[in-house]
């Protein structure tokens, strides 16, 4: 398979293989989706890890795929393609990104899917549509914008150009950056810690940044109200509360 899904200590490892740039055809982006659903339902699964393997994580979409669409044959596939990525997104547990080597294209727009990125200290990133006459098609235009702001995005995408790690860590557009022989460890490191957490508290404070950020602060509000109140009738409420009245902050166990 191009893509699969591994699961160790509570973390699912959405793992891309397709040698040797994991150029995403229509068949990765479908399973992409097909995984997202998977970990989503999947109670052993508490948070995810995208992950390219140790040279690349994706260096954008099958080019020569793509050429031979036409104009009808894009209409038809434009929604099923960000439908996939999307599917990404809405995984409602945490989603950290591995980057190593080249996040270009629609590689780069699965990263913005995630919740945090940790990337190697030689990745690239960048959305190069423009070169070919074309725009981000899977959410980058959005994404992005809502990430780094729209006038850096816009650089971004105008231009086409590559940002080195360094840069993307100033831009915002990476969160974290790390030796490269040491990126799925730091993922993989950061995804467990969050998966002994309290799995319906991260699903709402997810929910309520991400539905927030659609919206008008009245309406994100009225969100976070909504499922501040609703997790104190979850047995993990009871449980933390009560541990940190008996034993002191930061001892509760979630699993």
């Amino acid at each position: 398979m191009t893509v699969t899904l591994e699961v160790s200590e509570g973390v699912g490892t959405i793992r891309l293989d397709r040698p040797p740039m994991n150029a995403l055809d229509i068949a990765i982006q479908d399973r992409l989706r097909e995984l997202a659903e998977e970990a989503t339902r999947r109670d052993d699964v508490r948070a995810v890890v995208l992950y390219g393997g140790e040279k690349v994580f994706a260096a954008g979409a099958d080019i020569k795929e793509m050429q031979a669409m036409d104009h009808t044959g894009m209409v038809l596939r434009s929604r099923a393609l960000q439908e996939s990525f999307t599917a990404v997104a809405r995984i409602p547990k945490p989603v950290v990104a591995a980057v190593t080597g080249y996040a270009l294209g629609g590689g780069c727009e699965l990263t913005l899917c995630a919740d945090f990125r940790i990337a190697a200290d030689n990745a690239k990133l960048g959305q190069p549509e423009v070169l070919l006459g074309l725009i981000p098609g899977a959410g980058g235009t959005q994404r992005l914008a809502r990430l780094i702001g729209p006038s850096k995005a816009k650089d971004l995408i105008f231009t086409g150009r590559m940002v080195k790690a360094d840069e993307a860590l100033a831009l915002g557009l990476v969160d974290r950056v790390v030796a490269a022989d040491k990126v799925y460890e730091e993922a993989h490191a950061w995804a467990a810690k969050l998966a002994q957490g309290p799995a319906l508290a991260l699903r709402a404070a997810k929910e309520c940044v991400d539905a927030g950020l659609e919206t008008d602060i009245e309406t994100g509000l009225a969100i976070e109200r909504n499922w501040f109140a609703g997790l104190f009738a979850t047995e993990d409420r009871e449980r933390g509360m009560r541990s940190f009245v008996e034993e002191g902050p930061g001892k509760a166990k979630f699993l």
